[in-house]
């Protein structure tokens, strides 16, 4: 008996040693994906005053949970503030992201506004309200990002966000049109960055599992699921089971822009264009038949860690 006892603890301690492997394995990689973002696109600079976005989902946790970790091991300086926009949806557990900031000492603030009566008297009964809730909502953050003296506003959308909004874009929009990593606000006051544009959702579902945050539902407002997105989440996930690879070259292909070989006209000249006489590289030997392989980003170091 005691030996079956012993050897029953030896399994369990080899399983939780395994685990915890990969739960630290995992830390590392979005630490480095999420710094070498911020290094490839300028996101943070010496001194910047960052307001993080925190719906209370799995990526907005994950975010600040990364940023956190990031800055004790960044070169530069730099703060950060969370701020939660309380729109008032029925059922809204308003003291569960007060007291998870208060409980891991990060500087917070709550921002209570009824944007939920708005949408609902806008939009008809069974329609999505994400577009004009999003709208709304944007508005509110770029004033509180004034207020606060935020530099940077950081979203929690991932690298799964981006290749969805290029779809639903290129399908729904007739738009080349993706969703960057970094942007000028439309009244060009902010900067906004998405520092998880390399990160995986996978990865954050499970990084959420491991850290259990306190996780808030998104769909307390009762808004129908976006039919559009959920259409393209679905061909995605068929493409990676079947062609693995494929997501991944599309992903890097959003950042190897050729416009001399797409059709628009105002960001490349074809109207001017005349033979010079000089061999050019992305010629006609452009549509030759080439093997394909994913680039391999320049990895540029922002606190991150090594595997």
């Amino acid at each position: 008996m005691n030996d079956i006892l012993h050897d029953e603890a030896v399994t369990g301690a080899k399983k939780a040693e395994k685990i915890a492997y990969e739960n630290n394995k995992l830390h590392k990689r979005l630490c480095r994906q999420v710094g070498q973002a911020i290094g490839d696109f300028n996101m943070i600079e010496e001194g910047d005053k960052v307001m993080v976005c925190l719906s209370g989902g799995k990526d907005s946790y994950g975010l600040l949970d990364i940023l956190l970790t990031l800055r004790e091991r960044a070169p530069i300086h730099f703060d950060i503030v969370a701020v939660n926009l309380d729109q008032k949806q029925p059922n809204f557990p308003a003291h569960v992201l007060p007291e998870y900031l208060t409980k891991i000492g990060v500087p917070f603030h709550i921002e209570n506004q009824d944007t939920y009566s708005i949408v609902k008297r806008v939009i008809p009964e069974g329609k999505t309200t994400c577009s004009l809730c999003s709208r709304l909502r944007r508005g509110i953050l770029y004033r509180v990002a004034d207020e606060l003296g935020a530099t940077k506003i950081a979203l929690g959308h991932h690298r799964d966000d981006i290749l969805e909004t290029f779809f639903l874009n290129m399908f729904f929009g007739a738009k080349l049109k993706g969703m960057p990593p970094k942007l000028q606000s439309d009244d060009g006051k902010h900067i906004v960055i998405r520092p998880l544009a390399y990160v995986k959702e996978a990865d954050m579902e499970r990084y959420a599992q491991v850290k259990q945050f306190p996780i808030i539902p998104c769909d307390l407002c009762g808004s129908q699921e976006n039919l559009q997105r959920k259409q393209i989440k679905a061909m995605l996930r068929d493409w990676e089971k079947k062609h693995p690879g494929r997501v991944e070259n599309i992903f890097s292909s959003l950042s190897t822009v050729v416009p001399s070989h797409l059709m628009d006209r105002d960001m490349f000249g074809f109207a001017d264009l005349k033979a010079t006489g000089e061999a050019v590289t992305d010629g006609d030997i452009a549509f030759d038949e080439e093997p394909c392989a994913t680039p391999t980003p320049n990895i540029v170091r922002f606190g991150a860690l090594d595997d």
